[in-house]
This record gives structure tokens, C-alpha cells and sequence, in this order.
């Protein structure tokens, strides 16, 4: 195939139906799905070939089963009303929400699956774009299933020696209809209030044995192993155990399905009760023992013991060897070999009962001369220990003393010693010889720390529990006291270990860390972030214990900006879980997400709009767990304030500010540019296009026209009528070019023209505007033609008194073509110095009135071709100002074409000045022609009444060629100064 063949195959590729690259498409979870109820579920929906903002809306609705046809509403990114009433309250409390992947993605959480939640799902997008084209909805459908899953081991203490075997068995079983598959799985907890669980096996779904990492040798050498005995028991077996394996072991069983993608689904996962597993440590560096070369004395016989101490490179090391009787110390050799007897040996010492000597650096001898009863030794020896050296108040301490050597009955006591408290022991638990138990006073009430159990576990091992501690009091030394009974004696041994208990009292004053979106950290007092675009607040707190184990409740505040003196709460997080939203916050709910991890806490809000501006703090609370019920928080803190700002988007609109000017023949077309330099690659423009009439300088600019982004057009008040609008067209020829097209251009077009371009760009809630620039201006000039009419120029002022009627003459003088047309135009001047016109005759006959409440007041004439004389009905005030009219000569050049202007002519001024209504009877009677004719001829008359009024105003007249004067030519006498006072 040749380039053209290759080239034309790919064109019509493109133009094939759906192959479009602009057109939008919505693809939602393949179905359908099955999942189990109580469980948390996802659906994801995403959008592709869109216009608009990057960031889309979704709105996730539902078909019942029952009801197949009919829509139910469910959640919306961008309509917290959209619930209907059944969904309303689950996602108010975030039961259901929606969570944003990306702008064109998201996730419906489901968080606990209900039976009546099976349906068909839609996930709609409302359109962005200029025009319909593709998908905008998919759906998807998902059945809930009974969740059958199960898994149980017997919860227990296990005390193994090093190299011992540890096995457990966890019983899982299912009986779900569909085809899933099963892993199971062995984790270890470390500590009680560890929160990372550490994997030491697990059966994968494919039936694949996968090892922790720190399990992964162990399991190839044989030493750790997962077999499956039964059809519902999976037992682990850990050989050669290890002081690392201690801790607390479970077993976690999930249930998985195939979805229709092919992709695996874990539906289910439990979990079992834990085993605590204690592994005693063989002394493998440092070992200690001791032997007697006699087995049997009598007293008064000779006791040789040796204290061999058995250690790697023990010539080059130093040791404190100490040497005692039934735990009180007898002698000791310090690190250098000095010998120390205490007190009541030294004595026996000096008189040669007791000796003792270095025999070698590993080799300690001591021996007893003439033995007595009191110097039989015990060979028991006991340690203490703990699995839970710092606990959180509340939660449980497990103490193990452990005994060997013993040959006879053993009877325990354990004591407590408070920190800080240099006090007496409290006793707490004592196990006598033959079993029997007794608590402590302090400890007798099971209402306080629950019910202590102390138990023997093994033949020397024996376990205290104490499941509830109080508070840091229940902290400090913990004792074991074991007494050997033989023979009507005793021996005794003791040890102790250290817990420490951290009340709720010492959490950390929490603080905020606000986060941009490229995660760049920094402690902020004021956030300023981009309307439309997300942001993150992280509420960190600091404390002495970890949150995984104890109850937490989290709560956002919110001030308003500008404050309104208080804050208000936002939302809740309960220690169950459960989301609580305050009142009055819809401009949240639906864009807010909660997020925990550790010791952080983090409010995340979507696309922010002007109502999410104001100030944010947080708030932590954490309870015990067992006062949780008392309704009163152990501990409390509250961050500082972090201001948010949400400002739009800085604009970086230029216009070309160039001047410009543009000459035309009168009829002809033209068109004046407004050219944007710059601005963002997805704003949208309103044009508002202006004339800036000829002088004076300073008049006003006249509104033409503005085309808004949605390109609907507003004339200005000048320019409204049908047949301005005609002339006056805004056009866009490119994405940056705009035109301001004038049809048939005549003289009265003429000014400086000019565009103010606004810009507006789509955000969260709709379009808003970023800025604006206003162009250079462009000088419309007409070219006159060279032929002039004729017009009367004689300047003039005329009265005309309110109400009445006035005419303002405009005669055209001379001849014309026959073919030729006539056009004329009023025009008057206004106080703001701009000029308006008042109407236009057009050469076909028709009159045009700019503004229509002229209509019916102005008439012209037309009493001969030649005369365009203006008649004004009903004077008003406002009337007043200075009139001209102008005549244009039209002719067509042939037939079919336009009519071209031949030439044209100005009136000179007419200055219109109003006189208000009479409104006296006296001004109505001296303004009447028949008493003027009486003062005239009768002076008596006229002296009569100057006596009789006081005073009297004569005038001069100058009598008119009639002898009569009217009201009218008494006002323009009176104005030509023809009229004076006597």
C-alpha cells in the first residue's frame, strides 16, 4: 500500500462512528457483582472525552429490583439535596458517600451492605459540554449474598522454651451458593498495643503457600508449616521456635470472588481470637551453673560449691559473681576479684566456717565448714517477665514468674510496688501450695480492674492477668515471691519486672499541617488555595501511646469568613465509626472526605468554593475503653487555627491595545477588531463593544452591544432598535479574533470604537470571572462625497411652552437627480455633551424612532419633497437642548446593487429653550390680547387701576402691524430686548 492509500485509511478511521476524540463517554464496574452484607463496597465510575473543567460531577442513582423503571436517587458530588429520603440519612452520616479518584473519577462507598441495597446502579455525569454527543450514564448491577464465612481457634497462653514446637489449629468454613475460593492466613502481634500484625504463613486463594518475610527462611528449611488436616481445620507449626516468635498469634480467613472484569474480590474476611505465645530464653551468650560435690551431707559436714559461669571469650570479659542463701546475698566478687562478705557472714568467715575464693575467671568457689540446718540450700531459681511492658490505660498487663529447680510444693505470691511510691508492697494475688486463691484488698473488686485471674500454665510457669488497669498508678515494679516447702521447711525465691501504664492525660497538643496538592509540606498559618481545586488539612497529635487500641473521637470546626465570633461544628467522627454532620453545613457534605492513619488525622475537601473560606481546627478526644460509657473523655486537645483562602484563578488576560483607524465610503461595510494577546487555554469570552462619538472629548461612551461567552447578545440603549441591530453585528472569527461588523456605514457611524473583553472560566458552581481589558481604539472616519446639499444654516432659538406643540424647520434647497433618494436624520445634543439621534427617514421611506416613547410625539412634515421639517407634540421639560438635522443623497449605481451615498449636508443649530404652563389667573388675564387693546386706548382706565392696586407695572409696546400683540410675540419681543420696564 502506497503513503496516499496508508494516509487515506487513516482519515477514514477517524471519521469512523465512535472513534471520535471529543466525544464523551461514562464506563462504570463491569457487572454483575456479588457481594456480602455487612460488608464495606467500592463502584467506580469514570468519564472520558469531555469538555470543560477537568474536574467532572457524578451522581450515583438506583433501579430496585421491584421497581425496574424507576429512578432512586442516591448521591451527588454537586447536589446535597439530590438524596431521596430512603438515602438521605445514610449519606448525611457518610454510610454512603462518594469518594474522588482523580477529576474524572470517583468511588461509591457503600460502608455497610444491606440487603435492599441489590440493584441496578447508575453512574451519571451532567454535561460540561457545549454540545450533546456520547454517553453520559452507565450502569452496572449488584446482587448481596448471605456472608457464610467463619473462623475460630480457642483462645489460650502458650509458654514454650526455645527450639520448643508450637502448634495451633484455626477452624474456617463457608457455604456461600457462588463458586468462591478461601485463603487463610497466620499473623503475629508483638506487643499488646502493637498495631502492625507481622504475616508468618498464609494459603493464598490459588492455593499458594506464601511466607512472611520474616518466616521466609524458617519455611524453606521446614521449620514452618501450614497443612490443611480436615476439611475445615488448617493447622500452623512453627518448629525450633525462637525468642522473635513471641507474641500474640491469630489466624485471618477471606472469602474470594471472580468478578465479571476476572479480577479477584475478597467479599469477606475474619478474623480469630489471639493465642499468647511466651518463649523463655535458653541463655545461649552468658550461663550460669552450679554444682555440689557432696549430694548428701549431715551437719557438721563439709559443703563445696562451685559457681561456673560459662561465656564466649570469658578471659577477656569481667564478672560480678554473687553468692546466696534462700535469696539473701551471702559474699560477692566484684568485677576485679575483690572478695565482699556481708555482715552476718563475715563473722563465719573470720572464725573459718565460710570460705570463698576466685578459683579461675569462670570458676567461683564457696565453701561451708560444719554445715547446719540453716545452711540448706534450695536449688529453685525463678525469672519474671512480661508480654506487656507499656500498656495504655485500660488496657490488660499479663506477668509470668516462672520457676525451675523446684522439688517440692511450690506456693506464689505476687506484690505491686505503685511508681513513685517508695511505699510498702500491695499484695495482689497469692496461689497457695494446694491451689487455692486469694486477691488483695485493693483488688477484690472486679468492677474496678475486672477479674484478675492467676493460674499455673505449666508445671513451674504461672501466669497473673490483670485485664483493666486504671490509670498510671497501675503502673511501676510487679514482684514474684515462690516459696519451695520440703520437708518442714522452706526455701524462697523472688524477681520483679517493670510495667508502665500512660494515661489519656498525656495526649499532645494536636496542631495542623496544611498540604497543597504537590504534597509540599510546610506549618502554615493561612492556606491560600485555588477555587475550584482541593486542599487537605492534617491534624497530627502527639502522644505517648499509639490510637489503634484505644476509643478516639475526631471533630472539625469551622468559622465562617468574615467570623462570626464562634465556630461551628463540621463533623464528628465517633469512636464506632459512626460520621456525625453539624447543621447547616451542605456546602461539605458530599465534598468531604475522612481519612486516619496513626497518629494524623485528615480532612480533605473537593473542589472548594467561596463557602468552604474561613478558619479550621480540630479536635481529638480519646476515652478508656472501659469508661467509654461514662460520656466523659479522658484526655482532650485542640489544634491551633489554620485559615483557608479560596480565591479564583489569577487572570492573565491581554488585549491588544493598539490604535487604529479605519476610512469608509458612505453605504459601504466595514468591520473594527478586538484581538486577545494572551489568556488560559480554557476561558471563555464576553465582548462588550463601545463608541466614543465625535467631540466633545469627554462625552459619554455609547453600549453597542455585548455578546456574552454563551455568545446571547444585549444591545445598548442606542442601538436596540431592528434596524440598529441589523447594522450592528459582534462576530467571532477565531479563538482569539472578535469583529465588530457595521452594515451599510453611513456619516452618523463616525467616532472611536473600542471592545471590553471580560474573562470567565467554568468553575465548581459555576462560571465566574477572572478579569477584564479593554482595547486600543479604532477611529471610524467617513469619506465625504464631494458633492454638498444644500440646507438652511442659520442659526436659531425658539421657545415653546410645555405642553404645547412645536416645529423645527430643515429645508433642502435646489435639484436633484430624478433617481436619486433622500435620507434624513434628528439628532439633539444633551447636557452630558453626547448627541443622540431622534429619528431617521430612510430613503425607502421608512422611519426609524431609536428610542420608541418618541414615537407618537414626533412627526415629520413633509409638506414638499424637499422639506424635513420635525413637528414635537406635548413639549416637555427635557425637550430642551440644541437640534440639527442632516440629509443624505442616495443613488443606485445599476440594478441589483447597493444604494451609494452621493452627498449629504448639516442644518445649523436650533437651540430649544421650554417655558413651563401658565399657572395664575392674573398671568392668564395680562396675557389676554383684548385687555392689552384696553389699556392701550384707555389711560384713565389704566391710572384707575394703579390707584386702586398701589402700584402698577406699565409697559411700551410697539404695536404690531394688526394692532394686536400675542402671548407668543410678547415672549420674543421680550427677548430681543424690545420690551422694557418704565
Amino acid at each position: 500500500m502506497g503513503l496516499a492509500q496508508c494516509l487515506a485509511a487513516a482519515f477514514l478511521f477517524l471519521l469512523l462512528p465512535g472513534l471520535s476524540t471529543g466525544q464523551r463517554e461514562v464506563t462504570v464496574q463491569k457487572g454483575p457483582l456479588y457481594r456480602v452484607t455487612g460488608s464495606h463496597v467500592t463502584l467506580w465510575c469514570k468519564v472520558s472525552g469531555y469538555q470543560g473543567p477537568a474536574e467532572q460531577n457524578f451522581q450515583w442513582s438506583i433501579y430496585l429490583p421491584l421497581a425496574p423503571d424507576r429512578e432512586v436517587q442516591i448521591v451527588s458530588t454537586i447536589d446535597p439535596s439530590f438524596p431521596y429520603a430512603v438515602y438521605a440519612q445514610r449519606v448525611h452520616s457518610r454510610g454512603i458517600y462518594v469518594e474522588r479518584v482523580q477529576g474524572d473519577a470517583v468511588l461509591l462507598h457503600i460502608t455497610d451492605l444491606q440487603d435492599r441495597d441489590a440493584g441496578e446502579y447508575e453512574c451519571h455525569t451532567p454535561s460540561t459540554d457545549e454540545r450533546y454527543f456520547g454517553s453520559y450514564s452507565a450502569k452496572t448491577n449488584l446482587l448481596v449474598i448471605a456472608d457464610t464465612l467463619s473462623a475460630s481457634m480457642a483462645p489460650q497462653v502458650l509458654t514454650r522454651a526455645e527450639g520448643d514446637t508450637v502448634e495451633l489449629t484455626c477452624e474456617v468454613s463457608k457455604s456461600t451458593a457462588q463458586h468462591t475460593h478461601l485463603s487463610v492466613g497466620w499473623y503475629r502481634l508483638q506487643g499488646a498495643g502493637e498495631s502492625h500484625a507481622e504475616e508468618v504463613l498464609t494459603l493464598s486463594k490459588d492455593f499458594v503457600l506464601r511466607p512472611g518475610p520474616s518466616y521466609t527462611q524458617r519455611f524453606l528449611a521446614g521449620d514452618v508449616r501450614l497443612n490443611k488436616v480436615g476439611n475445615t481445620t488448617y493447622k500452623l507449626s512453627i518448629g525450633g521456635v525462637e525468642l522473635s516468635d513471641q507474641g500474640q498469634l491469630y489466624c485471618e480467613a477471606a472469602e474470594w470472588i471472580q468478578d465479571p472484569d476476572e479480577t479477584w474480590k475478597d467479599i469477606s474476611r475474619k478474623q480469630t481470637e489471639r493465642t499468647l505465645l511466651m518463649v523463655m530464653s535458653q541463655g545461649r551468650d552468658l550461663s550460669v551453673d552450679i554444682a555440689a560435690a557432696e549430694t548428701s551431707l549431715s551437719e557438721g559436714d563439709t559443703l563445696h560449691l562451685n559457681c561456673m559461669v560459662g561465656a564466649q571469650k570469658s578471659s577477656s570479659r569481667h564478672f560480678q559473681v554473687l553468692w546466696l542463701l534462700n535469696g539473701v546475698e551471702v559474699a560477692r566478687f566484684d568485677p576485679h576479684g575483690v572478695l565482699i562478705w556481708e555482715d552476718e557472714y563475715e563473722e563465719r568467715a573470720k572464725l573459718r566456717q565460710l570460705r570463698a575464693f576466685k578459683q579461675s575467671n569462670v570458676v567461683y568457689v564457696l565453701i561451708i565448714y560444719e554445715v547446719g540446718l540453716k545452711d540448706n540450700e534450695s536449688r529453685m531459681r525463678l525469672s519474671v517477665s512480661t508480654s506487656t511492658p507499656q500498656v495504655l490505660a485500660g488496657d490488660a498487663l499479663i506477668l509470668l514468674c516462672e520457676v525451675q529447680g523446684a522439688t517440692g510444693p511450690v506456693s506464689v505470691q505476687w506484690w505491686h510496688l505503685p511508681p513513685q511510691h517508695p511505699g510498702p508492697r500491695v499484695p495482689v494475688a497469692t496461689m497457695e501450695r494446694d491451689g487455692t486463691l486469694s486477691l488483695g484488698s485493693a483488688y477484690q473488686d472486679s468492677a474496678t480492674r475486672g477479674s484478675l485471674r492467676l493460674e499455673k500454665v505449666g508445671s513451674g510457669a504461672f501466669t497473673l492477668v490483670i485485664p483493666n488497669t486504671l490509670d498510671e498508678g497501675d503502673g511501676g515494679r510487679y514482684g514474684c515471691e515462690a516459696t519451695e516447702w520440703s520437708r518442714g521447711q522452706s526455701w524462697t525465691e523472688e524477681g520483679e519486672t517493670a510495667v508502665t501504664v500512660s494515661s489519656m492525660g498525656e495526649l499532645g497538643h494536636p496542631y495542623f499541617w496544611a498540604f497543597k496538592l504537590d504534597m509540599l509540606e510546610a506549618r502554615l498559618e493561612e492556606q491560600v488555595d485555588i477555587y475550584g481545586q482541593s486542599f487537605e488539612l492534617v491534624c497530627q497529635v502527639s502522644a505517648s501511646y499509639t490510637f489503634e487500641e484505644v476509643p478516639v473521637s475526631v471533630g472539625w470546626l469551622f468559622q465562617p469568613s468574615p467570623p462570626t465570633g464562634h465556630y461551628h461544628k463540621l463533623v464528628w467522627v465517633l469512636p464506632n465509626g459512626t460520621v456525625a454532620w453539624g447543621a447547616a453545613q451542605q456546602h461539605f457534605q458530599g465534598k468531604a472526605q475522612l481519612t486516619k492513619a496513626a497518629t494524623s488525622f485528615r480532612l480533605r475537601i473537593h473542589s472548594a468554593v467561596a463557602a468552604n473560606e474561613g478558619t479550621y481546627q480540630c479536635e481529638v478526644e480519646v476515652w478508656r475503653r472501659n469508661a467509654l460509657t461514662l460520656g466523659q473523655p479522658a484526655a482532650t486537645a485542640r489544634s491551633n487555627a489554620v485559615g483557608i483562602k479560596v480565591v479564583l484563578p489569577e487572570s492573565k488576560l491581554q488585549v491588544s491595545t493598539k490604535e487604529s483607524s479605519v476610512e469608509i465610503a458612505g453605504g459601504a461595510d466595514t468591520a473594527i477588531e478586538c484581538r486577545i494577546m494572551f489568556a488560559q487555554s480554557n476561558s471563555q469570552f464576553t465582548v462588550t463593544w463601545y463608541l466614543l462619538p465625535p467631540p466633545p472629548a469627554d462625552a459619554t461612551p455609547l453600549k453597542i452591544v455585548r455578546a456574552n461567552y454563551s455568545s446571547i447578545l444585549e444591545y445598548g440603549a442606542e442601538f436596540s432598535s431592528p434596524t440598529q441591530k441589523s447594522r450592528f453585528l459582534s462576530q467571532r472569527v477565531s479563538s482569539d479574533v472578535f469583529w465588530l461588523r457595521i452594515l451599510s456605514a453611513n456619516p452618523r457611524d463616525q467616532g472611536r470604537y473600542y471592545c471590553v473583553v471580560e474573562e470567565w472560566l467554568w468553575l465548581v458552581d459555576g462560571w465566574h470571572k477572572l478579569g477584564e481589558g479593554a482595547s486600543g481604539r479604532t477611529t471610524l472616519e467617513f469619506k465625504l462625497p464631494e458633492r454638498e446639499l444644500h440646507l438652511e444654516k442659520t442659526n436659531r432659538s425658539i421657545s415653546a411652552r410645555e405642553g404645547e406643540e412645536v416645529t423645527l424647520h430643515c429645508l433642502l434647497r435646489g435639484t436633484r437627480p430624478p433617481a436619486a433618494r433622500l435620507s434624513a436624520t434628528w439628532f439633539r445634543g444633551e447636557d452630558s455633551g453626547h448627541t443622540g439621534s431622534l429619528l431617521t427617514l430612510h430613503c425607502d421611506g421608512a422611519i426609524e424612532y431609536p428610542q420608541e416613547s418618541l414615537a407618537g410625539r414626533l412627526h415629520l412634515r413633509r409638506p414638499t419633497a424637499g422639506d424635513f421639517s420635525l413637528t414635537m407634540h406635548s413639549v416637555k421639560k427635557s425637550d430642551a437642548g440644541v437640534y440639527h438635522c442632516q440629509v443624505q443623497e442616495w443613488q443606485q449605481q445599476s440594478e441589483g446593487k447597493d444604494w451609494a451615498l452621493q452627498a449629504l449636508a448639516r442644518s445649523e443649530y436650533i437651540q430649544l429653550t421650554t417655558i413651563p404652563p401658565e399657572s395664575t389667573a392674573f398671568s392668564k388675564i395680562c396675557s389676554s390680547p383684548p385687555l392689552l387693546n384696553f389699556i392701550l386706548y384707555l389711560p384713565l382706565v389704566l391710572i384707575l387701576l394703579l390707584a386702586l392696586a398701589g402700584f402698577c407695572w406699565c409697559f411700551k409696546f410697539r404695536k404690531s402691524k394688526k394692532g394686536n400683540v400675542t402671548g407668543d410675540q410678547l415672549m420674543e419681543l421680550q427677548g430681543a430686548g424690545e420690551v422694557k420696564k418704565i
